[in-house]
């Protein structure tokens, strides 16, 4: 019996010895690309494109008012602001696009992209004073995607959209990642454009664009509406019910749609990001904007040069990455909605 206790114990011993080694093996070589610490902010570089040009920064604290997310470009050598001059086009001849991660699936923090700050960092959201969450619906936990948004894009507020009959959102236009990988908030990765849903919220037109990874086991596999129907069944019908039920438990109405909810398709998504990256152009020609347009990008007739002297200064003032504050209690509920 006690020959049989030893052995027992000395299986148990090894097991947990091979499993330590096997997770420092597979730990450590992700900690070492991941991350780099200063004196003034953590960074992180991840594969932000297939090229890699692209690393971020985080400063403050994680779901508090302080938190910036900054991007650098690597073949400039210099911080750019992800919205301005981070490429539409990662490969224009194959339909495929940069798209820029503000918020992972499964978490709860409205992140964006600050279009009124210089090199427009990723920011949360602000309501009331306080940070922005979304709340759990049933039987959904926060983004039920990847979402983010298309660099060099603006839906314009001075343009009503003949279909939607609403002006834009005065936002660059919002798309969703559908692949099997959880995305890293700060990653730009290339995508392949689906299809696009026409959300109307609040009377704004509200494009939401349907994309995947390029690099997704499904993507080839993937062109259009009904792909995501047959290769993701459920997947529409569950984000059409999130877009119009997401604000509900904040006291606000179910969110409208055009085309009665209907997606269209990646040829009329295309369409439509092509209208909205010639609005960006238009944007940034503007000599007094309403929003921030300062841009290292190659377009000639860009009004507003970045200057890498007053956004170093910038950077230096930003306050040390630190913990991450609490979450607010009440994003433990789960909210059911009665039709």
């Amino acid at each position: 019996l006690f020959a049989a206790a030893v052995i027992w114990y000395m299986k148990l011993f090894l097991g947990a010895l091979t499993f330590y080694l096997t997770t420092r093996q597979l730990a450590a070589p992700i900690l070492f690309r991941s991350y780099q610490t200063t004196t003034r902010a953590q960074r992180y570089s991840s594969s932000m494109s297939a090229r890699g040009n692209y690393s971020t920064e985080e400063f403050g604290a994680l779901y508090g008012l302080d938190y910036r997310v900054y991007f650098k470009d690597h073949k400039k050598g210099c911080y750019i602001s992800p919205w301005h001059d981070i490429p539409l086009f990662a490969d224009k001849s194959q339909h495929f696009y940069n798209m820029i991660v503000e918020i992972p699936r499964w978490t709860n923090a409205k992140m964006e992209m600050a279009t009124k700050e210089p090199m427009s960092p990723i920011k949360q959201d602000v309501k009331k004073g306080l940070p922005r969450f979304v709340d759990n619906i049933f039987p959904f936990k926060g983004y039920i995607w990847n979402y983010g948004a298309l660099p060099q894009t603006w839906e314009d507020p001075g343009h009503t959209d003949p279909a939607t009959r609403a002006k834009g959102d005065n936002d660059p236009i919002d798309v969703f990642e559908i692949g099997s990988k959880i995305q890293p908030r700060g990653a730009v990765i290339e995508v392949k454009i689906l299809g696009v849903l026409a959300l109307i919220d609040e009377g704004e037109t509200d494009w939401k664009v349907v994309a995947i990874d390029r690099t997704d086991e499904k993507a080839d596999q993937l062109n259009g509406i009904k792909d995501v129907e047959e290769h993701f069944p459920g997947l529409l019908k569950a984000t059409y019910e999130w877009f119009r039920n997401y604000k509900i438990p904040t006291g606000k109405p179910p969110n409208q749609f055009a085309f009665n909810g209907q997606f269209k398709d990646a040829d009329f998504a295309r369409g439509i990001i092509r209208e909205t990256h010639g609005f960006w152009k238009s944007l940034i020609k503007e000599k007094t904007p309403q929003l921030n347009t300062e841009t290292t990008c190659g377009e000639e007739e860009a009004a507003h040069r970045a200057d890498e002297g007053s956004w170093k200064k910038i950077i230096a003032e930003q306050p040390a990455h630190s913990s991450a504050k609490e979450i607010p209690r009440t994003l433990e509920k789960w909210h059911f909605i009665t039709e």
